[in-house]
């Protein structure tokens, strides 16, 4: 017999799809067999596989060794897999973690660092992710291969900020939830090129170009297949105008690649650093002078609604991510117009 108890990272899933996990060479039909012959039984009873397991449910498995070991396969990451996470973790860090429970972590990526990988030989914020839960304890090796966690929102590589990261399967969908349902509210703080005095709430047309990874915007309602585009709304406010540029708090409303950068753009209000949309000789003089590399866009703010256990923690609550040292060093104070 082997036995084995839901842990708070594993709650919240239905029976079947626990057991597929752990005995990912089983077929559907031998499963239900085995349910209804209870040679798998939760909480020592009878099952069906449609039950949702809760934190310290027993599940047995009456097999024999032989039969247990062919249907449960590979189930650990290769030794290989397991020193790619510890390497990420070593080599990205050190990354800010601003908020950490059983379920969920909120980490500041910094600019340069890829959110999820892009290529195999990539260290990305989802490998560190991994290696610092094995690194700490939180996790073993056996356990990733009944939950990895993993990053719940992207950043572009040189976009900083919070990053959405989920420990438990009961984390990944509640951020899933909120993401698809758009009842987290984030922000954004940049610089853009001249003068906005005005809160306005934009809206427009996206399409993707995935050969040249870049996005066109337009502002009247596309002809011919809409399918192609899809409808973007970006607000806006000003926090701080300076002689040349214009500190921004920016919601997304949606949340489309590089939305904020092409919509920005197409309003005559490039973003500072942004060598993709924005204004070549602007970002220069100021390359030149402080150093500008990439685009100064940083996700500093998550709004949660209000949630119900076991997120009542962070029901409400409103994390912040301090701007990187290059938006302290780039503002004109002296010059500037007014402070919001």
């Amino acid at each position: 017999m082997y036995q084995t108890s839901i842990t708070p990272k594993e709650a919240g899933q239905r029976l079947d799809k626990y057991l597929h996990r752990i005995l990912p060479e089983a077929g559907n039909g031998f499963l239900y067999k085995m349910l209804r012959k209870k040679n798998i039984t939760l909480n020592g009873k009878k099952a069906d596989g449609s039950e949702k397991v809760a934190a310290g449910d027993r599940v047995s498995i009456y097999f024999s060794e032989e039969t247990l070991a062919r249907f449960m396969g590979q189930r650990q990451p290769s030794q290989q897999e397991e020193s790619v996470y510890r390497a990420a973790f070593h080599r990205l860090s050190p990354v800010p973690v601003l908020y950490e429970s059983e379920h969920i972590l909120l980490a500041d990526k910094p600019a340069g660092v890829l959110s999820q990988k892009a290529s195999v030989t990539d260290f990305s914020l989802n490998e560190w992710l991994i290696g610092y839960l094995l690194e700490s304890g939180f996790m073993t090796k056996g356990e990733l291969a009944l939950f990895k966690p993993s990053v719940c929102n992207r950043l572009d590589r040189n976009t900083s900020g919070i990053v959405l990261c989920a420990k438990s399967l009961q984390g990944a969908q509640m951020l899933g939830a909120l993401l698809k349902n758009r009842t987290l509210h984030k922000y954004y703080q940049l610089y853009v090129k001249g003068c906005i005095a005005e809160e306005k709430l934009i809206e427009g047309y996206l399409s993707k170009d995935e050969k040249y990874n870049k996005v066109s915007i337009s502002f009247d309602i596309p002809a011919g297949n809409e399918t192609d585009r899809a409808k973007i709304r970006t607000k806006y406010r000003p926090l701080r105008q300076e002689h040349d540029k214009t500190l921004l708090e920016v919601e997304l409303i949606t949340g489309k690649s590089h939305q904020i950068r092409a919509h920005l753009s197409g309003m005559g209000h490039p973003l500072l650093g942004d060598y993709k949309y924005g204004d070549r000789a602007w970002n220069e003089s100021y390359r030149q002078k402080f150093g500008v590399q990439s685009q100064l866009l940083h996700a500093y703010k998550v709004v949660f609604p209000r949630l119900e256990e076991p997120f009542s923690d962070i029901s409400g609550r409103t994390f912040l991510a301090e701007p990187p040292a290059i938006f302290h060093l780039v503002s004109d104070r002296e010059a500037q117009i007014r402070d919001y």
